[in-house]
């Protein structure tokens, strides 16, 4: 199983099923698919888990027979894919049966952790479940809707028909261009995550895309509006989707001049810091490291592109933005 930092794309960018978008509208084709289909049950009324094998070294998602798949609406049924060996996969938001060698687990938890088409399946399934729970009723008409095209739309009485979205959003590591250990970076624990007094995380800078506004530009506004630092050298590194509920993380490195202030805005950041390579590289082998106040650093979860970003970072070996992409 591949080491959380050693993956060649951020985890939740993974997948290995093809997505067979053909057979969405055939329903001939989906009901006699889902005889033979291999199904994955995500429990979203208990935060999106579902049934994994832990190994040593490795978890594995439990995918289930149709026949021993809680039973659903047929139109609750959402199609994933189709295998290489030509396996249909489909999805179901149900509650999670029992089985004695497997344990609920969350796509927060694992995702890093997975097969590249586990972490297709589940991180598709989680997605598209919430995007069903806030399209029930069509924005247009007001009317309920009912799911169609194998979970890929839903319509209301009158025909008319949604499709579903992702909301785009930036999310940059600010870094100096400095190689070796005594290169930096710019990291930020958000007002809204809190304290407990003892552990105090900090991440990239993010924020949505704004309409009619560049994900480069975005970049630039949201760093000089939550620590009014200037960026430059803007580069584009990897994506991956965020369903919690329904973002797609643009993620990039940008240069900034460390000698700029750093001026939060309170509303957003509750504090915001340089860091070297040599201080990240310690929180990251288990070792204390002082916010400032205290608390220890602690680093944003494997399962994010925030930890992809900071641990790309990392390894670079030369000095510059353009030596920073995967």
């Amino acid at each position: 199983m591949t080491a959380p930092d050693e993956l060649p794309v951020p985890p939740l960018a993974r997948s290995a099923v093809n997505r067979a978008a053909h057979h969405r509208t055939d329903e001939r084709w989906l009901a006699e698919a889902w005889s033979r289909a291999r199904v994955l049950v995500v429990e979203m009324a208990s935060g999106g888990r579902a049934l994994a094998r832990t190994g040593d070294d490795s978890v594995t998602l439990v995918l289930l027979d149709a026949d021993a798949a809680p039973r659903v609406d047929p139109a609750a049924r959402l199609f994933l894919g189709v295998e290489p060996d030509g396996t249909p996969v489909f999805a179901v938001d149900a509650p999670l049966p029992e089985l004695p060698d497997a344990s609920p687990v969350s796509l927060r938890e694992v995702g890093h952790l997975l097969s590249d088409r586990d972490a297709g399946l589940f991180t598709t399934t989680a997605a598209l479940a919430n995007w069903h729970a806030g399209h029930r009723y069509a924005p247009a008409t007001g009317l309920p809707t009912t799911a169609e095209e194998g979970g890929w739309s839903r319509a209301d009485g009158n025909g008319n028909r949604m499709w579903p979205r992702t909301d785009p959003a930036m999310i940059v590591l600010v870094h100096d261009g400095v190689a070796g250990p005594e290169g930096r970076c710019l990291l930020g624990h958000n007002a809204a995550w809190g304290s407990n007094g003892v552990i105090r995380r900090f991440s990239c800078l993010a924020g949505y895309v704004e309409p009619g506004e560049s994900a480069e530009a975005a970049v630039v506004r949201e760093v000089e509006e939550e620590v009014g630092v200037a960026v430059e050298r803007i580069d584009y590194v990897g994506s991956q989707s965020w369903p919690f509920p329904g973002s797609l993380m643009l993620g990039f490195h940008a240069y900034a001049d460390p000698g700029q202030p750093v001026r939060v805005d309170p509303a957003e950041i509750a504090q915001a810091r340089w860091f070297s390579r040599s201080e990240i590289a310690t929180v990251l082998s288990g070792g204390v490291v002082d916010a400032g106040n205290g608390e220890r650093v602690a680093l944003p979860p494997p399962v994010s592109i925030a930890f992809f970003l900071i641990t790309q970072w990392l390894r670079a070996a030369e000095p510059g933005p353009h030596n920073l992409g995967p």
